[in-house]
């Protein structure tokens, strides 16, 4: 069943309509559910009628009409230029038996030849791949697009799981293809809110510990079985060797470096806390300069992210997080136990080391659910003023000279909202409310909001703090889903 993606399908579905040449660039990492959004938009598939004779390509997508859209769905594959061209020569042709092209050229102006009569889409799935086989094919598009698109009605698309080829080669400056798009789409994880409609059937807690495990990718998300609890889904899925996920980062990172086996110390380093270059460095006997290097792939990927106290950009502060929660699971959980794992000791890793550990884990898993609670409350027009800048903050208490850190902090001119986040069974006190006053005042804003998040909720005696104090919101994971819910 697709879910979400409203937004995108909107604005594929304008260009569609428009009924003027559209180039729209589709990408993100694998798994986030790019070919689905497209499919979504081509719904309804039926296949045009055939003579008896007729053979239907069974190796790639056919001629597909949809809802009066005409699509030519092709796949680029990691293979030769000819075997591109032959699969791309059927698609064309509908059928397995279509004459063979004599090149690319010749079947990209077929199509926009077909075009200048009525509306139809191509779209071009693992783009990267045909381009790798083919290296003209950026430049042969840019002569068609710029010579034919006064005259056509096509609508292209280009969709690629290579976020550095995509960015770099297909919108960056150096590409044949730069400045000709209508619209380029980057294909996100869902949010945990927007997770929530895969996860029906389960208790709120027990959606934060699943979307903690899959970090909102739809592939990961359809694999969980509502019929079995938060621990079989585990087991079933990262802890047993048969399991979808029990090499799903390996396999992801073989598929896109060079050298996973240095790009999987990193990870694992952050997993287990590493935040600076140095302690990555350090973990990992790497050099700081060539730690640097790979991370910065790692962050173009979209496996890492990069962050800075907030309201500095103070390159020697900077630390490293994993952006990708599946990943992080993966490396906190599944990686340092696979000699247990491959020996059938999946119930034991799950007693021993996952279950004792969850809450913890899930602290930055619930940090992340909290931010984007306050851009969801923000849409609503419900914060106290316009966040125009969010993140975190950490840095040294000029008085004490420890080091201190904030969970959230939202700014905008003189105003400042300073959020704690705790994930924890038991009920959140007055002494986390004093640490973020304390923590608030070593930041000079003269309008200053606190905010509490918890996962159970709070004792008493904050509860009638907040209510004598206007600065003062306090919100359990029941409160945020039900101030969401309610307009």
């Amino acid at each position: 069943m697709f879910y979400g993606r409203q937004a995108e399908l909107d604005k594929l579905n304008d260009m569609w309509a428009s009924e003027r040449f559209e180039f729209a660039v589709i990408y993100g990492r694998r798994r986030v559910g790019k070919t689905a959004l497209i499919r979504e938009f081509v719904k309804g598939i039926q296949e045009p009628e055939r003579s008896a004779g007729s053979n239907v390509g069974k190796t790639a997508l056919i001629r597909e009409f949809v809802k009066g859209k005409k699509a030519f769905f092709f796949t680029g594959t990691e293979s030769t230029a000819n075997d591109n061209l032959v699969s791309l020569s059927r698609v064309i042709g509908g059928d397995q038996n279509a004459p063979l092209y004599r090149d690319f050229n010749s079947a990209l102006t077929e199509l926009f030849n077909l075009a200048e009569h009525e509306r139809l889409v191509f779209i071009i799935d693992e783009f990267p791949y045909l381009a790798n086989a083919h290296r003209g094919i950026s430049s042969e598009l840019q002569i068609l697009i710029d010579h034919r698109r006064e005259s056509s009605k096509l609508m292209l698309i280009l969709c690629g799981s290579s976020m550095s080829f995509m960015e770099q080669q297909v919108l960056g400056h150096q590409s044949p293809l730069y400045g000709r798009r209508s619209a380029q789409l980057k294909i996100l994880p869902f949010t945990f809110f927007g997770a929530q409609a895969f996860l029906k059937g389960f208790s709120s807690y027990e959606q934060v510990e699943l979307y903690g495990m899959t970090g909102g990718i739809p592939e990961y998300l359809n694999r969980i079985n509502n019929n079995k609890s938060v621990a079989e889904n585990i087991s079933a899925l990262f802890l047993d060797t048969s399991g979808v996920l029990f090499e799903e980062p390996a396999n992801l990172l073989k598929q896109e470096l060079r050298e996973p086996s240095t790009y999987n110390a990193i990870i694992e380093a952050i997993a287990h806390g590493a935040s600076k270059l140095n302690e990555i460095s350090t973990k990992t006997g790497l050099e700081s300069n060539k730690c640097a290097k790979y991370l910065t792939q790692l962050i173009t990927l979209g496996l890492i992210r990069k962050e800075y106290p907030h309201g500095n950009n103070v390159r020697k502060r900077s630390i490293y997080r994993l952006e990708d929660q599946m990943f992080r699971f993966w490396y906190r959980f599944v990686f340092p136990n696979i000699s247990a794992l491959a020996a059938g000791l999946g119930s034991v890793v799950y007693k021993s080391e996952v279950e004792p550990n969850l809450n913890a884990y899930l602290g930055l898993v619930f940090e992340d659910i909290c931010k984007q609670w306050i851009y969801e409350y923000a849409k609503k027009g419900k914060l106290p003023f316009f966040a125009k800048e969010l993140g975190r903050w950490w840095g040294t208490n000029t008085k004490t000279h420890a080091q201190e850190e904030i969970d959230i902090m939202a700014t905008h001119g003189s105003s400042a909202l300073f959020a704690e986040c705790k994930w924890s069974n038991l009920k959140v006190g007055e002494d986390i409310y004093s640490n973020l006053v304390n923590r608030s005042l070593l930041l000079n804003y003269s309008d200053v909001h606190l905010y509490i998040f918890a996962k159970r909720g709070f004792t008493n005696n904050l509860l009638k703090l907040e209510s004598k104090n206007s600065y003062l919101r306090l919100f359990s994971l029941q409160k945020m889903l039900a101030e969401l819910n309610n307009d």
